[in-house]
């Protein structure tokens, strides 16, 4: 619903297209959802002896319990031994057992990344040579079964609740104070907390199950609940339980002590003799003017106060609290998500309103222009917070293709573009609407003039007569009637006394069956206007693609983001290819690094090649070329390799001079496997050099 973006739709319509633009800007390396980078042994790796331990590389920090991490004989029996640990920064390790046999191992893992959500995988390595295995190495995932399926309901049901619980009382405050006294819109908002406030609880009880074991069982588990109080996760989980709590406090001021004020201020209108005497002021907490500002303004900061809070609960603890900018991106979330509950609050607000609003107050032209605007600046936020999270959590027109997010993105954009197209339909009924409305109010004018000129003359006549002094005509009916008033007057005192009761019932009861009667015929009136008719139906259509764009979104926010998931298939595809190389886990390794020392010709590209790219001793080549791909020398190379897992290095390497743009190094010892910063340092003359790196997984 937005009225008054009839001149600048094609803009709008353009603005949210260009979220999609907006992802060919530079990546940088923005983090949610971890993925499984590099492991040692590698997947798929074949080693001559038995490991002391597996070590898995995550793409960023993650939480791990007792049974994150197993590994499983060819047989399916654990074969490692005590609690996972993290050796240094993204990177976990888990002892094995001694004296292991040959065979095909299965390492499976479920652990929890920093933006909240679970992470299951498994691969194969062997010792000595492959063997058969009977552990699948297929892992379920954390969406997977009942529990997981709950949860993801969870979460929408508390999407929807804020949206129906901010939404609603934005629209109550911003567009139509006469709502707050409305019983279908306070059943709405009221619906709204108390679904937030059940899927709050119900996601507290579920998060231990989800993040462990999926089992039904293990739901109402004390002491998993325990452990999911001390998480992040938990204790946003907590702190939105605490802000639902001072919402309800604005929902019972907002429909008590608002309601009567903004029933007040509108009896005030309707009546101008209501108006306060010269000399009078408006009296406090009588509905008057000050007071309804007053209390507007109280419920409109505090409103906005809770809805940032309870917004924060799901930016502290998701994507936005990971990654690149997060203390740019957190405040960016909470904005976003209070646009959302704007404009799809308000919009279901709107349409119970139209269809579910009392005949006596329904909802005017004045209060949908007014969410028009409410709408329109929330969907420009939307657009441009938009752009900022798709940057974040994209950087390729391949990750927004190839991925499922991109995919989940792509449908979200669309869906966002045919709520604006609906809209702008929605703003033609309202523009009729209000066309008809002034006509009606023309008319209605014209009668009214005419009865008070009729007054008018009839309280001059009355003036003009004597005082005391009876009208002529029909004297004789009047003395007569009042004589025979006086002489029954007497006799009828008792029966009057008896019927009274009856009577005073009756008039009520007829009374209640008119006014009944009254709001049906207005009711059919006003259904019957083809411009409130067509808007109820285009408000129906914006709502209902509002139902399945909060679905789209709620997958999209359990979703791996796409430069994620490329670099988890990136990180995969190197190690089956190394792996498949030497059929020994080892193969050589090549690395391509741009350089730009900043001095004159100090633009190029250093290219490693390590071979076997194993324990023990290695071949290593490196080459410089120019911006054109020719070979050039420059006066110095040098190379490090650390690594960092285990407080390695770094180790110097010093190649010789074979050729223009080519050195070289024998007998370069790799000491031991594990994913290796391979540092190359270029000097192009005195004063111009550079550092660049890749991480390699050697061994």
């Amino acid at each position: 619903m937005t009225q008054t973006i009839a001149p600048r739709v094609r803009t709008l319509v353009l603005l949210i297209l260009a979220v999609a633009g907006a992802l060919l800007a530079g990546v940088a390396p923005a983090s949610a959802h971890a993925a499984l980078t590099g492991s040692d042994p590698a997947q798929g790796a074949v080693v001559d002896t038995a490991p002391a331990q597996i070590s898995l590389t995550f793409s960023e920090p993650i939480a791990v319990g007792d049974d994150s991490v197993r590994v499983l004989d060819p047989k399916g029996e654990r074969v490692d031994k005590g609690d996972p640990a993290n050796l240094s920064g993204t990177t976990y390790s888990v002892r094995l057992l001694s004296g292991l046999p040959d065979g095909t191992y299965t390492v499976a893992y479920q652990v929890v990344s920093a933006d909240s959500h679970p992470v299951a995988g498994a691969y194969t390595f062997s010792i000595g040579a492959p063997s058969e295995t009977t552990v699948s190495v297929s892992a379920q995932g954390s969406d997977d079964g009942l529990v997981g399926w709950l949860y993801g309901f969870g979460r929408y049901v508390s999407y929807a609740g804020f949206v129906v619980l901010a939404g609603g009382a934005a629209f109550v405050l911003a567009c139509w104070a006469p709502g707050a006294q409305v019983r279908a819109v306070q059943r709405l908002v009221v619906s709204g907390w108390l679904a937030l406030t059940a899927a709050t609880l119900g996601l507290l009880l579920l998060r231990g199950s989800y993040t462990t074991s999926n089992k039904v069982g293990d739901i109402f588990d004390l002491e998993l609940l325990g452990d999911v109080l001390q998480t992040k996760t938990g204790a946003a989980l907590v702190s939105r339980l605490l802000l639902l709590a001072a919402a309800a406090l604005f929902i019972a001021v907002l429909f008590g002590a608002y309601a009567r004020t903004a029933s007040a201020g509108a009896d005030g209108d309707a009546d101008g003799a209501k108006k306060p005497a010269e000399g009078e002021g408006e009296a406090e907490g009588d509905g008057g003017e000050p007071d309804k500002r007053d209390l507007t303004f109280g419920l409109a900061l505090g409103g906005t106060v809770v809805a940032a809070g309870l917004a924060a609960s799901w930016a502290m603890s998701e994507h936005a609290s990971q990654g690149l900018q997060p203390g740019v991106a957190m405040p960016v979330d909470v904005v976003h998500l209070l646009a959302v509950a704007a404009w799809l609050g308000g919009l279901t607000t709107l349409l119970v309103a139209l269809y579910r609003g009392p005949v006596e107050t329904p909802v005017g032209r004045d209060a949908v222009r007014r969410f028009s605007r409410l709408a329109f600046g929330s969907v420009v936020t939307l657009a441009v917070t938009g752009v900022y999270q798709s940057w974040r959590q994209l950087g390729s027109w391949s990750a927004f293709t190839d991925t499922r997010y991109g995919q989940l993105l792509l449908v979200k954009i669309a869906l966002v573009a045919v709520m604006v197209a609906v809209a702008y339909l929605s703003r033609r009924w309202t523009h009729r609407l209000a066309e008809a409305c002034t006509s009606a109010t023309e008319e209605e004018k014209r009668p009214a003039v005419s009865a008070q000129a009729e007054e008018a003359e009839a309280s001059e006549e009355e003036e003009k007569q004597p005082a005391g002094t009876a009208p002529a005509e029909g004297s004789d009916a009047s003395e007569a009637s009042g004589a025979s008033e006086a002489s029954g007057a007497s006799g009828a005192s008792e029966s009057t006394r008896a019927g009274t009761g009856h009577d005073a019932v009756r008039a009520a009861q007829l009374a209640r069956q008119r006014a009944a009667a009254e709001a049906a015929r207005q009711k059919r009136l006003r259904d019957a206007d083809p411009n409130r008719f067509g808007l109820r139906r285009s408000v129906l259509a914006e709502a209902g693609v509002a139902v399945v764009l909060l679905a789209v979104t709620t997958v999209l926010t359990q979703t791996e983001p796409g430069r994620t998931e490329q670099d988890a298939k990136a990180a995969a595809a190197t190690s089956s290819s190394a792996a498949e190389g030497t059929g020994q886990g080892s193969g050589a390794v090549s690395l391509t690094m741009p350089f730009d020392t900043g001095g004159r010709n100090g633009k190029g590209v250093v290219s490693i090649d390590l071979d076997p790219a194993r324990v023990g001793d290695n071949s290593l080549h490196v080459y410089v070329e120019g911006p054109d791909g020719t070979p050039v020398d420059v006066p110095e190379v040098k190379l490090a390799l650390t690594l960092t897992a285990q407080d390695i290095g770094p180790l110097p390497v010093a190649p010789d001079h074979v050729t223009t743009g080519h050195w070289s190094a024998s007998a370069v010892q790799i000491p031991m496997a594990g994913d290796w910063k391979v540092e190359v340092t270029v000097r192009t003359s005195d004063i111009d050099q550079v550092t660049v790196s890749k991480n390699a997984q050697i061994g």
